[in-house]
């Protein structure tokens, strides 16, 4: 009986004159066979006293003529038939119950009220209506954003289909348009709701918002709400996320009546940052009007939407903010929102100033910048650094991570509470570009994520020239970060009301769940993809409409102006006082003569220039170490430094291997490397090792982290046990990402000098797919931007090896002509393992670190890992040794050079099989064989001198590689330049 009132209470449709309240009810599990007990409750929508013969101990009584009742429907009194019967038929509480007829009246007379069942609504239905308008509300929250206003335009649809969802009922404050549409979408299948529907009271379930205060609402005010939360000016995507507190989240901040309200201060501080962005972009067109500038025309309030990212995550306690971005809106973002002088950018509109410092420079819609200054909002310190940025529009993502994630590395920074990156990207690129993709699968990799970026798409409905329709096959340009469970907010970027709004929001949510967040500004491009073109070419209809298109800051300023939150003076004086400020500015900037590209540094290093821009050390002291510094750390080496750990077996192996050689004062590469990157730690210098497979290395052989066999995911890293006062190492396997892994570690390296960051490819020519990266940063990246880097690839090269032929080897060629016309970077190569020590203990000196502030390629080896000559002794890396540019010939060749006939120079695993044929032909005393260790820059001097020791030798260069491919077109030429085409070299 208590659940037959439950379900009428629970599913009856109440008026609109009832008072919509709640209930509760508690259920317990019920065990198949077992006594059914009853539970009471209260029901606060089925008043006790309107049934009083309820009350107390009749109750029970009421039970069991019920249940006898279900059995025999003629087991009771008739009055008691017509009761349970119109409680069945769901009777509200009071009406089910009819008064027995007066004494000597028939039974028949009973007529009127059994009528009472038939006029009851059928309980089905009522359950039918319910999950109906749950499925109604559902179907909003999921694609509500197909119909939502955001083109300022309105002539497309934000997802390319003009095809409104037949779940959604749209513009149902006009009835007729609602009957028409309600009839269409009956005879669909709409759930079963009818227009009677409209003014009936609805229980609204947990999963929605917009009741506010209220638990229940008309149909008719149901759909009004909905639609107001989901398709007017903001488009919401977030019900692909499989988490429910952050979809409740989202829909508390979207669907709350009431949300979007703005104090009278944040209208006015929201109109001065339109005016500021859209004065800046008519002033420079004023001023330089045949000038490509890629102005933000179409869509200024990106200014205000960054800038209220900034305030809410300042207030949120962030500190430095990294942000990356293409070229379009630049120029205005460094003015606006990173605050550089405008003289400056004035200055890089005249074409006639020249650079002062070294470098090219680069075109001023490609430069970054480095500012710290006072938040106006929160009153707070903050850094903001935009990134340098070559054309190649998103090949930036990965580096800001990385270098946001370095950030957060150095101030201990580990849950992104400080330290935060913002990427700005265009529609066209951030659907096209696959190293979008590669950066999204970093977020949450536990050595890569930043613990949330806020991403911003300046939607401009086209790409250059190509239609939406023609450049993606997703819905949306955002589509891309669905896959990490990235919320998508999109907006009308004509409603910067709406616009500041949900940056606030995205500000939040990456402050609640450091996790990414899109923010997609639907807006349009008011001139062609620069100021020179013509768009009217390819895209007539869109153009004719954007010339008709009303300024979004003066569609604002009307709108705040009709409110009476601002007056026409007040914003008149606002125009004029910036326009005075771009005027002051515009006369110093001709006061300038020369340009200072150092002034427009993303990245500085704070300590290790001079003042003059000159690194405050160049000198290359001993790296040698202490025998009990190598001894100590090869011990760590070959030990496992945690108790109750069982490795593998054919580790326990290697790890005895690594002891003999210790004990013999010998090292292997493996070794080596350990020594060279132990040695660093333990003076204080951070080491970060990433790439595919890193951990173990590809062909087995460094064994960095090690696992237990009998507890999953229990590791151990003994190189973090080295010593006490260590700085922490960290080594990672990365996802299978070149060009996004690549970018992230230069970012990463980018952060300071006192590192060293490594970047391992699994085979050498895997570099491939990253080469954007070393072509448009890390090569020109000094002479463009005068930034400096450090970071060091290896890349495994040699012709043996189980691979494709492709893979055998690495396109050395490639790097050396890129060092070529550059002049840079310093591109070191080293086979040998007594070279690659020197190397790597070099950098365990803090000053070598200090002087080779320029990147570092070790082109790396596979069989020489376990070849049994490539082996150094402990004698090779005491202090007063350095690294060997040059290995000369130290056989009996050296001690009669005058009977040598032919000084052979190589690098590589060539030298091992060379001196193997000379000793194989009896020629130790005739043939000297030289190794030149370091390539690049060229050891002139050593070459020379090595050469001069053998003046009747015949010169040759030999190489493994095809004459084509290897260094033979990079050695021959400054062999020959350094006896002026004297000797020949073969």
């Amino acid at each position: 009986m208590h659940r037959l009132r439950t379900c009428a209470a629970l599913l009856r449709p109440v008026t609109t004159s009832q008072n919509a309240t709640s209930f509760s009810q508690q259920r317990t599990a019920v065990t198949p066979g077992a006594l059914r007990t009853f539970q009471p409750f209260r029901c606060y929508t089925a008043p006790v006293a309107a049934e009083p013969f309820l009350n107390g101990t009749s109750s029970n009584y009421v039970e069991e003529m019920y249940y006898s009742w279900l059995e025999n429907p003629k087991s009771v009194h008739k009055s008691w038939d017509i009761f349970f019967r119109n409680a069945n038929a769901g009777a509200p509480p009071g009406s089910a119950y009819q008064n027995p007829p007066p004494v000597g009246v028939s039974l028949s007379g009973l007529s009127q009220a059994q009528a009472l069942v038939g006029a009851q609504p059928n309980v089905e239905k009522l359950v039918e209506d319910h999950l109906a308008v749950q499925s109604l509300i559902r179907a909003y929250q999921i694609r509500g954003h197909h119909v939502a206003q955001l083109d300022p335009l309105g002539i497309m649809d934000a997802d390319l289909d003009s095809f409104i969802p037949a779940d959604i009922i749209t513009s149902s404050g006009k009835l007729a348009v609602f009957k028409a549409r309600l009839s269409h979408l009956t005879a669909g299948g709409f759930y079963g709701l009818e227009e009677a529907d409209l003014d009936k009271v609805f229980q609204l379930p947990t999963t929605t918002f917009i009741g506010g205060s209220e638990s229940a609402l008309p149909l008719r005010e149901i759909i009004r709400r909905l639609e107001m939360a989901y398709c007017q000016h903001i488009g919401v995507e977030f019900m692909f996320i499989n988490d429910l507190q952050q979809c409740q989240w989202i829909r508390q901040k979207f669907e709350k009546p009431g949300v979007m309200q703005f104090t009278l201060d944040e209208k006015r501080t929201l109109l001065a940052r339109m005016v500021r962005s859209t004065r800046f972009e008519e002033f420079l067109q004023r001023k330089w009007s045949s000038e490509k500038r890629f102005g933000l025309e179409g869509c200024e309030s990106l200014i205000p939407a960054l800038k209220t990212i900034i305030d809410k995550s300042s207030e949120n306690g962030v500190e430095s903010v990294i942000m990356g971005m293409p070229h379009r809106g630049r120029l205005n973002v460094l003015a606006n929102v990173i605050r550089k002088e405008l003289e400056q950018i004035f200055c890089q509109c005249d074409s006639k100033l020249e650079a002062a410092d070294e470098g090219s420079g680069d075109v001023k819609y490609h430069l970054g910048m480095y500012h710290r200054r006072i938040n106006r909002v929160t009153d707070r310190h903050i850094t903001l650094s935009l990134m340098a940025n070559p054309s190649h529009l998103e090949a930036v993502d990965p580096v800001v991570q990385g270098k946001t994630k370095a950030e957060q590395f150095y101030c201990g920074d580990s849950d992104g509470k400080r330290v935060m990156s913002i990427l700005l990207h265009g529609d066209a690129a951030f659907a096209g570009q696959g190293i979008v993709y590669e950066t999204f699968h970093l977020s949450d990799l536990p050595s890569y994520t930043t613990h949330g970026t806020i991403h911003v798409v300046v939607n401009n409905q086209i790409g250059f020239t190509t239609d939406p329709r023609m450049a993606r096959s997703s819905p949306y340009p955002t589509d891309v970060a669905r896959v990490v469970n990235a919320p998508i907010f999109h907006v009308n970027a004509d409603d910067p009301e709406a616009v500041m709004y949900v940056c606030n929001v995205a500000a939040q949510w990456r402050a609640t769940f450091h996790k990414d967040v899109v923010v997609d500004l639907v807006s349009y491009r008011r001139n062609g993809h620069n100021e020179m073109d013509e768009p009217m070419f390819t895209q007539p209809l869109m153009y004719k409409q954007i010339k008709k298109q009303k300024p979004v800051l003066q569609k604002y300023a009307e709108k705040l102006i009709t409110e009476g939150a601002v007056s026409r003076q007040e914003y008149e004086e606002e125009i004029a006082k910036y326009d005075k400020i771009c005027e002051e500015a515009y006369n110093r900037s001709k006061d300038e003569k020369i340009l200072h590209i150092k002034h427009w540094l993303d990245s500085p290093w704070p300590g290790f220039f001079t003042l003059d821009g000159q690194p405050k050390s160049m000198s290359c002291p001993s790296t040698g170490l202490n025998e009990e510094v190598l001894s100590h750390i090869g011990q760590v080496a070959s030990s496992v430094p945690v108790e109750d750990f069982t490795i593998h077996g054919g580790l326990t192996r290697i790890l005895k291997g690594r002891a003999t050689m210790v004990q013999n004062r010998s090292v292997d590469w493996a070794l080596g490397e350990y020594m060279a990157l132990g040695s660093l730690l333990k003076e204080g210098i951070h080491v970060r090792l990433s790439g595919q497979d890193v951990e173990r290395g590809t062909f087995s052989h460094r064994h960095h982290v090690l696992h237990d066999q009998n507890v999953d995911k229990r590791t151990c890293i003994p190189m973090n046990y080295i010593d006490p006062n260590q700085t922490p190492y960290t080594v990672c396997n990365s996802s299978l990402s070149e060009y996004g892994v690549l970018g992230f570690e230069l970012g990463f390296a980018m952060a300071s000098p006192n590192a060293l960051v490594l970047w391992e490819a699994q085979f050498g020519d895997f570099h491939n797919t990253a080469q954007c990266i070393i072509d448009q940063f890390i090569s020109p990246g000094q002479a463009k931007w005068v930034r400096q880097n450090g970071i060091v690839l290896l890349l495994p090269h040699g012709m043996e090896g189980m691979a494709d032929p492709s893979a055998l080897q690495k396109a050395c060629k490639r790097h050396f002509t890129l060092n070529h016309l550059y002049k840079f970077p310093s591109s070191l190569k080293t086979w040998k393992y007594q070279g690659i020590l020197k190397l790597l203990s070099s950098f365990g000196n803090h000053g070598l670190i200090m002087e080779n502030h320029i990147f570092l390629i070790i082109f790396t080896p596979k069989s020489l890992l376990r070849h049994p000559e490539a082996k150094s002794s402990f004698d090779d890396m005491l202090p007063g040794t350095h690294f060997r540019r040059l290995i000369p010939e130290e056989g009996s060749a050296s001690q009669n050079s005058a009977e040598v006939k032919r000084l052979i120079f190589c690098t590589g695993k060539v030298y091992y099989d060379l001196t193997k044929e000379r000793k194989t032909r009896g020629l130790e005393d005739t043939v000297a064989i030289s190794r030149i260790e370091q390539l690049s820059p060229f050891p002139f001097d050593l070459v020379k001198a090595e050469a001069e020791k053998y003046p009747q030798a015949q010169l040759l260069w030999c190489q493994e590689e095809h004459k084509n491919q290897g260094y033979y077109d990079y050695v021959k030429p400054r062999i020959s330049r350094v006896f002026n085409n004297t000797r020949p070299i073969w």
